[in-house]
C-alpha cells in the first residue's frame, strides 16, 4: 500500500486518497472527512487546493485544470498558469500592489469576454483587492469583480426605441494570485450574483485553500 504525506494545514480533515500517475504528473485527490469537499493536490505544477466534492472536471476548458458545478454550468473554477519559458516571477508583488493587480485581472476577464455581436455592452467593477500571508508562509493577492453583459436582440432595428438593451449575465468572480517557481498562478471562480449567497461558503473555502507548492526537481 502506498502511503501519501498529507500537508500539516489539512492533517485533521483528511481521511482517504487516491493517487493518480498521469507520466511526470502526479495527481493526488484526498476527500474531507465530512464529505463536502475534496483536495486537488497537482505536484507537477506545483498547485493544491479543495473544491466541493459534488462539482465534476472538465478536459479540453483551457485552463491547467477546470471544475463546475454539474447542475449550475455557470458555478466553475480554474487554474491559469503562466508559461515558464516566459515568467520570471519572483513574488506576487511584482503585480505592483493589489489594487493594481486587480484592474489587470480585470482586463484579462473583459478582453476574454470580448464580443462580435452588435449592441454588446459591459459594465465592470473592481469590488476588491487584498493581500494575505497564507499559512505556508508565502503571499496571496485576492481579487472580486463584477462584470454585467447587456445586449439587444433587435440590433438592426431602425428606431432607437426598438433597440432596448437587457441584462442577459450578471456575475461575480474571485480570483487568487500567487507566484512560485518563476510562475503566476491563479485561480479563477465564477457565480451568477443571484448566486453567491447561496455558494459564496463553498467559493471562499476554496480560495482560502489555494496554495502554489515549490516543483522537486
Amino acid at each position: 500500500m502506498l502511503t501519501i504525506p498529507r500537508r500539516n494545514v489539512l492533517s485533521t480533515l483528511l481521511s482517504a486518497s487516491t493517487v493518480l500517475l498521469l507520466g511526470p504528473r502526479q495527481i493526488t485527490l484526498a476527500e474531507t472527512t465530512g464529505g463536502a469537499f475534496r483536495e486537488y493536490i497537482d505536484t507537477f505544477d506545483g498547485y493544491s487546493f479543495i473544491y466541493p466534492k459534488g462539482w465534476i472536471q472538465v478536459k479540453g476548458a483551457g485552463a491547467d485544470i477546470f471544475f463546475r458545478d454539474p447542475v449550475l454550468l455557470d458555478v466553475n473554477m480554474s487554474v491559469d498558469i503562466s508559461s515558464p519559458s516566459s515568467s520570471t516571477y519572483k513574488t506576487v508583488e511584482d503585480l505592483g500592489p493589489p489594487e493594481k493587480a486587480a484592474e489587470g485581472v480585470l482586463k484579462q476577464y473583459l478582453t476574454e469576454f470580448m464580443s462580435t455581436r452588435l449592441g454588446v455592452r459591459r459594465e465592470s467593477n473592481v469590488l476588491s483587492a487584498s493581500s494575505k500571508v497564507a499559512d505556508d508562509g508565502k503571499l496571496y493577492y485576492e481579487v472580486e469583480v463584477n462584470i454585467k453583459s447587456y445586449a439587444s436582440n433587435n440590433e438592426l432595428a431602425v428606431m432607437p426605441k426598438d433597440r432596448v438593451q437587457s441584462l442577459e449575465w450578471d456575475r461575480r468572480y474571485l480570483t487568487v494570485l500567487g507566484v512560485e517557481n518563476n510562475q503566476l498562478y491563479a485561480l479563477r471562480l465564477q457565480t451568477p450574483e443571484r448566486l453567491l449567497s447561496e455558494e459564496e461558503g463553498d467559493l471562499r473555502r476554496v480560495m482560502d485553500s489555494f496554495r502554489v507548492n515549490k516543483i522537486q526537481a
